[in-house]
């Protein structure tokens, strides 16, 4: 059996970071050692990945591994399969690294975890695409190398495949939604609920959990993968909504151009329903506009509607509502893991990505 763990397991993340930063360097050898027969690009690769993977939060390879640990017994957590699941954690923030290289190209951001974005470091530009696709094809690389001939390669593989495919999808409805010719009236929860979960909920969270579940080798519990499917999906859209408030009222290190893109948010979305009809008339002119004064009428705006605290009540609901479906889970191990990532992202100010 596994262990029960505590709900309170992620304050043992900075111990668990530096046990996965421990991995690293095997991550950097194996790909340096997949790419040694091709000169000059040894250093670049390893600039590639310590500027844009390393230096990350950790936040979904930790579920990896915090995943792994809850759903398999104790006589199966040895040292070399944690260190398997960190190496699938590895695989997670590397995929998840390169989507966002490419995401920040397309939203012409400028800054990522406060420093420049990779196309616009040291000169990168349009290399960075090419960038990322090396980091997408040495994660199947890290994948053969360490999980072929295992009965769950194959189903890691499709794993990683289904939520990059998902992830486009939600990119492609994101952008969709922001051409020169948007239409407000396009902005419905809907939509957005299909980006959140598109976009959000599949690659950060599904994927993780997903991976942690084949690992271990539970292929026949499937109402154990059901039962998660539908929390994930949720955390995955808590997580997305909370990201689009705080890039607008809490977190002034990230680079924050929603607006000005005319991206369809839940910050717009809600207004759109709280909106009079000369207030719409402010969105129409001053959203998605590339004029930092038309951007200040539009927060100013969410600040006349309250949408603070809309978010604030929207927090507390949207908690509760995750708490019951956890406390339906039959298993009891995977309940003390979804509660504490659940008050892992409750509450946070800052973002993760």
């Amino acid at each position: 059996m596994a262990p029960l763990l505590s709900k309170t397991m992620w304050e043992t993340m900075e111990e668990e970071t530096q046990a996965m930063m421990a991995v690293w360097p095997e991550i950097v050898h194996d790909i340096m050692e997949h790419i040694k027969n091709n000169p000059d690009i040894d250093k670049w690769m390893n600039k590639v990945l310590q500027y844009n993977v390393s230096e990350t939060k950790h936040l979904h390879s930790l579920t990896v591994v915090y995943a792994y640990k809850s759903i398999t017994p104790s006589e199966q957590q040895t040292e070399d399969n944690i260190r398997l699941a960190r190496i699938l954690g590895w695989c997670t923030e590397m995929t998840l690294a390169y989507l966002i290289m490419i995401d920040d190209i397309l939203d012409q951001a400028i800054f990522r975890r406060e420093k420049p974005c990779w196309y616009r470091h040291d000169g990168t530009d349009l290399m960075a695409i090419n960038d990322a696709l090396l980091l997408q094809s040495n994660v199947y690389y890290l994948i053969e190398k360490h999980f072929k001939g295992k009965e769950c390669y194959i189903n890691l593989v499709e794993t990683f495949l289904q939520a990059t495919f998902d992830t486009q999808i939600g990119q492609f409805l994101d952008m969709s939604s922001t051409s020169k010719k948007f239409n407000l009236d396009r902005f419905t929860m809907n939509r957005y609920n299909s980006i959140a979960y598109s976009k959000s909920s599949e690659i950060a969270f599904l994927m993780p959990v997903f991976l942690a579940m084949h690992y271990a080798g539970i292929e026949k519990v499937q109402e154990m993968f059901k039962q998660s499917e539908t929390i994930l999906l949720e955390l995955g859209q808590f997580y997305q909504i909370q990201d689009d408030c705080l890039g607008c009222f809490f977190d002034l290190r990230k680079d924050n151009t929603d607006i000005e893109e005319g991206k369809c948010m839940w910050l717009i979305v809600k207004a759109l329903e709280l909106v009079t009809p000369e207030q719409r008339k402010t969105l129409e002119e001053c959203y998605g506009v590339l004029d930092p004064e038309k951007t200040k009428c539009v927060k100013q705006l969410y600040i006349d509607l309250d949408l603070q605290n809309a978010y604030f009540k929207h927090e507390k609901e949207t908690y509760n509502a995750i708490t019951a479906l956890i406390e339906k889970i039959s298993y009891k191990n995977l309940q003390h893991f979804f509660m504490g990532l659940l008050e892992k992202l409750y509450g946070r100010r800052i973002c993760f990505g």
